[in-house]
């Protein structure tokens, strides 16, 4: 048996079933989807969360495993260095068998973020396979080769396929039986503290003078970075505050100006304080294949925060948000700059109304019970016919 760093984690009795979710994203990288769903699916299952290995200076592999605050077990294989792919798919493969033997005997969902997991569990046979089509991966930039060959195998195993937006379920629904769309949802009580005249804004950026215009999330190929830096340009008295990790793109290429701060990565627990001080939020995507069909969870985040937005016109953000006069949509600079003009001057409060009503219609928790329901219906006439071969290995 492979080395497993940790002790498995006291499992609750009343758990009802076994999750364990394949991720091309780590839970601290940016929360988002997968952390917002499975924190509410560990409320009541036994949640592995297992990441991409890690490769160090080691002798052996081994899986270490933590505990979250919310209660779902994160695994990252550690592997040494000088590993060929095969022997990384089948180190995984190995590492993956011998958590499930640790584990108890609950019906078992294998839920899936990326078909690259497929090379080293195709092998076991879960009650119920799901996938999360949260993004078009294949469009990213660095998109390993085999992904849509393992994503086409992933459609024929899974029993129900979940896409992160209206777009990806227009372009996959007619790939899979059961298809259901779940856009991004939000958390209106987190981000409604940047509401709250009580909470102070991050000291970071307290000093800047106003307007301040911000944006927060991943900072990679899917940003129009010529277009942040020509925002800044056309108007020098503002002030733009970019927050996120830089990944897949030279941080050198990003603009220099000195009203264009980029702060990098903040937790979760802070972005209420920091969209607390903007006067208008950007979302200054890039029109590739990359962001063909993104559903930004930051939309309606931003809308609960308060924030008025100004976006470029993502297919998902237009519809529902543009549609409803809940985002400006705006095609280059010149009518981006326009659109926050115009939202510095509009009052609030008529906005803020529409936008309240059409949040109380959703919520992270409404979402996961929603798919809950799916997966139970799916799971009954699954567990009567699969049962027996529960946790069987089968032939590749």
């Amino acid at each position: 048996m492979r080395a497993i760093s940790s002790l498995i984690p006291n499992i609750p009795a009343a758990s009802t079933n076994l999750l364990i979710c394949f991720s091309h994203l780590r839970w601290n990288f940016v929360y988002q989807r997968p952390q917002h769903l499975l924190s509410r699916a560990a409320k009541s299952d036994i949640v592995y969360f297992l990441e991409e290995p890690v490769f160090e200076d080691v002798s052996s592999p081994r899986l270490d495993l933590r505990t979250t605050d919310e209660g779902v077990v994160v695994g990252v294989p550690v592997l040494p260095h000088g590993l060929s792919g095969e022997q990384v798919v089948n180190i995984q493969r190995e590492l993956l068998d011998d958590l499930l033997a640790t584990l108890p005997d609950r019906p078992l969902i294998f839920w899936y973020y990326t078909p690259m997991a497929l090379e080293f569990s195709r092998h076991v046979r879960p009650e119920v396979c799901i996938y999360d089509n949260m993004d078009e991966l294949s469009a990213f930039r660095g998109a390993p080769a085999p992904l849509l060959a393992l994503e086409r195998e992933l459609f024929e195993r899974a029993d129900i396929v979940f896409t992160g937006g209206e777009s990806l379920y227009e372009a996959k629904q007619g790939r899979h039986h059961n298809v259901r769309c779940f856009p991004s949802s939000i958390d209106v009580s987190h981000f409604g503290k940047a509401r709250l005249a009580s909470l102070d804004q991050a000291e970071d950026q307290s000093s800047l003078p106003g307007p301040r215009l911000g944006f927060f999330g991943v900072i990679d190929e899917r940003m129009d970075i010529d277009l942040v830096g020509q925002l800044a340009d056309l108007r020098p008295d503002w002030q733009f505050v970019m927050i996120g990790p830089v990944v897949k793109i030279d941080p050198n290429s990003l603009p220099q100006r000195s009203n264009l701060h980029w702060l990098g990565g903040r937790e979760y627990r802070d972005l209420p304080r920091y969209l607390k001080g903007w006067d208008v939020g950007i979302m200054p995507f890039a029109m590739n294949e990359a962001t063909r069909f993104i559903s930004p969870t930051k939309t309606p985040e931003f809308l609960a925060a308060g924030v008025p937005v100004v976006s470029t016109p993502i297919k998902d953000v237009v519809r529902p948000y543009g549609k409803m006069g809940l985002v400006e949509i705006a095609d280059g600079a010149e009518e981006m700059i326009s659109k926050c003009d115009l939202l510095l001057s509009r009052p609030k409060q008529p906005w803020l109304l529409t936008v309240d009503e059409h949040l109380s219609k959703n919520s992270w928790d409404k979402t996961w019970d929603r798919m809950r329901e799916a997966i139970d219906r799916v799971m009954l006439p699954v567990e009567k016919i699969r049962a027996p071969a529960r946790r069987e290995s089968v032939n590749v």
